[in-house]
């Protein structure tokens, strides 16, 4: 495997990424004392966004208001924006890069980002109603073994493999 060459490269070992993974967990907690979660960064670019457009009704909710008038001054948007150019960077390297969208045959574009979009929706909100986020609760509140944290996993997957289930006709090629 040379890194110049016009192949692409295979995808790092699920074993191996986890364990990196793992890795830059503790030394998140570690060093910030705070675990990992990068939809919290996505709430406060919203909350900067909508600050810019609505400032005075932004600082009066409860959610985006807390945050003041630099919600941007946060590790999390940092670490969104971390992910968003190594996972670029990673597919550029690795010339995995291919702008599209993965579905099935059978699976029309329309009904894939319908699928895709309520999968994000119903995730997003389950993590909420668990009390964090879908990556906080999975990531960072299994590795403090909190029951929110742990509960949230198991529905996560059972979810995930019941869904693949009922939509399997949809990539069946």
């Amino acid at each position: 495997m040379k890194l110049l060459s016009k192949e692409t490269m295979p995808p790092i070992n699920p074993y191996i990424a986890g364990i990196f993974l793992g890795l830059t967990l503790l030394v998140s907690f570690l060093i910030l004392g705070e675990g990992l979660g990068a939809s919290g960064g996505l709430a406060r670019i919203s909350a900067f966004l909508e600050g810019r457009l609505f400032p005075a009704h932004t600082l009066a909710t409860e959610y985006f208001g807390a945050w003041g008038i630099t919600p941007l001054k946060n590790y999390l948007v940092f670490m969104l924006i971390g992910i968003f150019i190594g996972g670029l960077f990673s597919a550029i390297l690795s010339r995995r890069i291919k702008p599209g969208m993965e579905r099935g045959k059978a699976s029309p574009l329309h009904l894939r980002l319908i699928f895709a979009a309520s999968g994000g929706v119903l995730s997003g909100f389950a993590g909420q109603l668990a009390g964090g986020r879908t990556s906080d609760l999975a990531l960072s509140g299994c590795a403090q073994l909190l029951s929110g944290g742990i509960v949230f996993l198991i529905c996560m997957f059972a979810g995930g493999y019941a869904t693949a289930w009922l939509v399997r006709r949809q990539w069946n090629d």
